[in-house]
């Protein structure tokens, strides 16, 4: 049975979200007209968030890029619209033994500007991911159990490991381990590389403008024969919701990615749009900053997750588009713990943690949050008021996203709270939590905990699933006591798309697969 949010706060949320209605809701689905496109035979125009700024794949993590440089970059792993792994640039794979794992190379397959891809493109792309390049960038710690690559023949490479590493083939079907061309990096430097990228791909990147837009097009010398159906793709950066929903509306963009709970009901019913939803691996927290006071006391930590009624927010805010989490992964990742409930609504109990804390009322906490998130500002909103109920006075700073992921958070200057998104695009709970809470890394400026690092270690060195996951029982067993960050909701993602755009499926992971799409 739902939960409703009640008294103030619920007058509260409908003001809220009725003023941001009111801006975002330019045209109702009742009273819509048709949206005629003209002008733009075999190209789709999608309108996305966020530009990455930076499209050399070791140099990110952002899901923003993965949404473009998914067709335009291959790995020698590959993953379809269903999750599923399958061959990409290698067409198979083995371990010759217990660390050294052997890929055969697809023939024929060439780089957007021409140049071979063989052995030597592997090798290549992996001294540099893991040498001083890659060191520069988030992607290379998800790739240290690599030692080298060794090229075999011209088509043969082994991957020679210093360390077990489960996941590795997921990992090498995400974003960092796609395949680069050596010649045109050496010809041409890293600095050029981060804006005129080359890859293998469906689509090549012809033009990129940046914080406006980025143009593909069709690669007539594609290896799999029939597609890519499209002629040309042409992504906008639109960080503003309403925008993008206006741009939909007057058909200047075909698909939009991240339509906004308050934006659904200008577009439900609508004779030319319609919304396509999809679970993600998605995940949002309030994460704490464990070195400042008061959060360097997990007690409250778990205060703070008592006070707020996570299923008002999934119901209220978000319509119900998401999902309660207990740890920091969704339901899709291997590791999440069912036996885990996520901490309950109980406002009495935090008051009670934070005064065994010895916290103050009208403590002063602050929260920091991308500025470009319409519906996260909203749950913060409401966070505040729970936090006020029991005695902390939340202050919420709203910052650039960009500045937010690669400075802020990295050097711990984010706050006492921040919004914490994750993408889980490895469907494992290794990835993230050893870069969430495994001491020193990128995105973990001050979490440590003995046990934790212990159990990291230890689901590390094994290629057994079955003692990986009791493993991984443990550790999100730890980890829901510790509270390090408050765990809200898995994302279900929202996309727009206009009628003529046929044969379109929405990415669990934001990576869009355009290979098969067609517009009218």
């Amino acid at each position: 049975m739902k939960k409703a949010i009640s008294g103030a706060l619920f007058l509260l949320v409908v003001l809220i979200m009725a003023a941001c209605s009111s801006n975002s809701e330019e045209t109702s689905a009742e009273n819509a007209s048709e949206i005629e496109v003209e002008g733009r035979e075999g190209e789709l125009v999608v309108g996305v968030p966020g530009d990455p700024q930076n499209w050399d794949p070791i140099d990110t993590f952002l899901l923003d890029w993965s949404t473009v440089a998914t067709s335009v970059f291959e790995g020698l792993v590959d993953r379809n619209l269903d999750l599923e792994l399958q061959p990409g640039l290698a067409e198979s794979w083995e371990y010759i033994d217990d660390q050294t794992l052997q890929f055969k190379l697809r023939e024929g397959v060439t780089f957007h500007n021409g140049e071979a891809f063989n052995a030597d493109a592997v090798k290549f792309t992996f001294d540099r991911l893991l040498g001083e390049e890659g060191a520069k960038g988030p992607q290379q710690a998800n790739y240290t159990s690599i030692d080298e690559v060794e090229v075999v023949d011209e088509y043969t490479v082994n991957f020679n490991l210093n360390e077990k590493d489960p996941v590795l083939l997921t990992k090498l079907a995400g974003y960092g381990a796609v395949i680069v061309p050596p010649k045109y990096i050496e010809e041409n430097g890293d600095e050029h590389f981060n804006t005129n990228p080359v890859g293998t791909g469906p689509f090549k990147m012809t033009s990129y403008e940046q914080d406006s837009k980025a143009v593909l097009e069709k690669n007539e010398d594609y290896w799999q024969e029939g597609v890519p159906k499209l002629d040309q793709v042409t992504f906008r950066f639109i960080p503003e919701a309403s925008t993008r929903l206006a741009e939909l509306q007057t058909g200047e963009i075909d698909v939009m990615k991240r339509v906004e709970i308050s934006q659904v009901d200008s577009l439900k019913d609508h004779p030319s749009l319609s919304i396509q939803e999809v679970g993600t691996p998605t995940v949002y927290s309030l994460r704490f900053n464990t070195e400042k006071e008061p959060f360097d006391d997990k007690r409250v930590r778990q205060a703070v997750n008592y006070a707020i009624d996570k299923d008002a927010i999934i119901e209220e805010i978000l319509g119900g588009y998401g999902e309660k989490i207990s740890t920091f992964q969704s339901e899709l990742s291997f590791g999440d713990n069912p036996e885990i409930d996520p901490y309950p609504y109980d406002p009495e109990k935090a008051k009670e943690l934070l005064k065994e804390a010895g916290v103050a009322e009208g403590t002063e906490v602050d929260i920091y949050i991308p500025g470009n998130d319409g519906n996260f500002k909203e749950i913060t909103q409401v966070v505040s008021y729970y936090l006020e109920e029991v005695g902390l006075k939340a202050n919420i700073e709203s910052v650039d996203s960009n500045t937010l992921i690669s400075d802020l958070i990295p050097n711990g200057d984010a706050g006492h709270m921040y919004r914490q998104g994750w993408g889980g695009w490895t469907l494992d709970f290794d990835n993230t939590a050893y870069l969430m809470y495994h001491e020193g890394e990128h995105w973990n400026p001050s979490f440590y905990d003995e046990e934790v690092e212990e159990l990291l270690e230890a689901e590390r060195t094994t290629v057994d699933q079955e003692k990986r996951e009791e493993i991984f029982m443990k550790l999100t067993e730890r980890l829901h006591e510790l509270a390090p960050e408050a765990n809200l909701y898995s994302e279900v993602a929202l996309y727009a798309v206009h009628d003529r755009v046929k044969n379109f499926q929405p990415p669990h992971e934001d990576r869009m697969r355009l290979e098969e799409v067609t517009v009218e």
